[in-house]
């Protein structure tokens, strides 16, 4: 097979995501580079594409580690066996990362980590005699998973529109952005009206993401709105659960996004950061009490996937946690975040198609407006988002941008989240050139709309 630049759907065996898209071929990665087969070098801020890639690529101790744990187990099966990597990583995670909470049960990925935080919850209600509580509560733009019981949990009709007859009636409400709700209290009424509606008794928990990643980049509701939130699971009964598969593992400054707010959830989420996109890992954690719910009542979790707690999988968790620990990489995000926020306004902020430059650590939003106002969305048919991707990948910088909701909850968006271990030069050039991409799209874009 003959090695090509750029694949397209009908030159592969592969079912692409997108079959009228030509992807470029990536051969190898260095740090914070990605080096394509036709040699063009690619400024990698984005973790990847996916904010996966929280320590840069080619790290030979996690390689290394791997390869040993490789040679001595790969894998056996969770539901018959445990193993010594699961157990050290597990016990290290509670230790060094979330220490609010009590066990963990690791899986492959962030859909499969949100889906057993349903089945917990739901196992959790179930146990303590409260059956009629299925329903959950969630913000409308966001994004849980790829899986059927984690996409009833956005509120995007874009992404649910194909699959609804297979999806669960959860309950959404309008995010409390800026632009909508800059105190957090329609929210906080909204979920209210919800709750009373449906029926306190049917409601199992609120779910999601403390700080928002591809969805709405950066954004994190004011502090009021967590403090109704935590008011509201007394008064109501429900769990709080957190999506922490973006934030996990110091992407925003802390070990988990949950550190940073005035109220902790009941049960979580992690995962991109957990294996640094060395190997597949995510993870549900919990507090003691609901797994004293569980241990009084039925005393089994019963879900689980074929990878659940690997030993090469927890092998190579436990190789990224030391590279964490060992480095001070959690410390470096929440020391070098905010300049680094400051440092892209600055590029960027001038420019009349931004309207925000927001966000914690390195996970970092701009949102996009129409520059003729400042204000506005952008029409759909301009396709900004994709238009930002293809200009910044030619200026030689990955990033990830999301599309304006057809509800009008968010317009065109780009997220930055750069590698922990990258450079204070690198983060200079990732802004330079995404800067320079971005008046490129500006001016493309005052032309579309001319």
């Amino acid at each position: 097979m003959s090695v090509h630049a750029e694949i397209r759907a009908d030159e592969t065996s592969v079912f692409p995501r997108f079959l009228d898209l030509a992807y470029p071929n990536v051969e190898r990665g260095e740090g914070v580079r990605l080096y394509l087969t036709d040699g063009r070098e690619i400024l990698d801020a984005c973790s990847g594409g996916a904010m996966v890639a929280c320590l840069g690529h080619g790290v030979s101790e996690i390689v290394e580690a791997a390869a040993a744990q490789a040679e001595q187990l790969a894998y056996i099966y969770f539901h018959q066996f445990t193993n010594e990597p699961q157990e050290r990583l597990a016990e290290r995670v509670l230790d060094v990362a979330a220490p609010e909470m009590a066990r963990i049960r690791f899986v492959s990925g962030g859909s499969e980590a949100n889906e057993m935080m349903l089945r917990l919850v739901r196992q959790y209600h179930v146990d303590r005699g409260e059956p009629e509580r299925w329903r959950i509560v969630s913000p409308a733009q966001a994004y849980h998973g790829a899986t059927m019981g984690t996409l009833a949990l956005t509120g995007r009709p874009g992404l649910q529109r194909p699959f609804r007859e297979y999806l669960p009636s959860h309950l959404h409400l309008p995010p409390s952005t800026p632009r909508f709700d800059p105190t957090g209290q329609a929210a906080l009424d909204e979920l209210d009206r919800l709750v009373e509606e449906a029926g306190p008794e049917t409601i199992a928990a609120f779910l999601c993401e403390p700080i928002s990643a591809a969805a709405l980049p950066g954004y994190s509701p004011p502090d009021a709105f967590w403090h109704g939130l935590a008011e509201r699971r007394e008064r109501y009964g429900f769990l709080i659960c957190f999506d922490e598969i973006v934030t996990g593992m110091g992407r925003v400054g802390s070990w988990f996004a949950y550190q940073q707010l005035p109220v902790e959830p009941d049960v979580l989420s992690a995962g991109k950061g957990l294996g640094a996109g060395y190997f597949p890992l995510a993870a549900t954690l919990c507090k003691q009490h609901v797994y004293d719910a569980l241990a009084a009542g039925s005393r089994e979790l019963e879900h689980g996937h074929t990878w659940d707690g690997a030993p090469l999988s927890c092998a190579v968790g436990l190789a990224v946690l030391d590279q964490l620990v060992s480095r001070g990489l959690v410390e470096r995000v929440s020391g070098r975040g905010p300049s680094l926020r400051d440092e892209l306004e600055a590029a960027v902020g001038e420019l009349e198609i931004v309207r925000e430059v927001r966000g914690r650590g390195f996970l970092l939003g701009v949102e996009l407006v129409d520059p003729r106002d400042g204000e506005s969305l952008l029409p759909n048919e301009i396709d900004a988002a994709e238009l930002v991707d293809q200009v910044a990948y030619e200026h030689g910088v990955l990033v990830t941008s999301s599309h304006a909701s057809p509800d009008r909850f968010a317009g065109d968006q780009t997220l930055l989240a750069p590698a922990y271990t990258s450079s204070d030069d690198e983060l200079a050039e990732m802004i330079e050139r995404f800067a320079s991409a971005l008046a490129d799209v500006e001016a493309t874009v005052r032309e579309r709309l001319a």
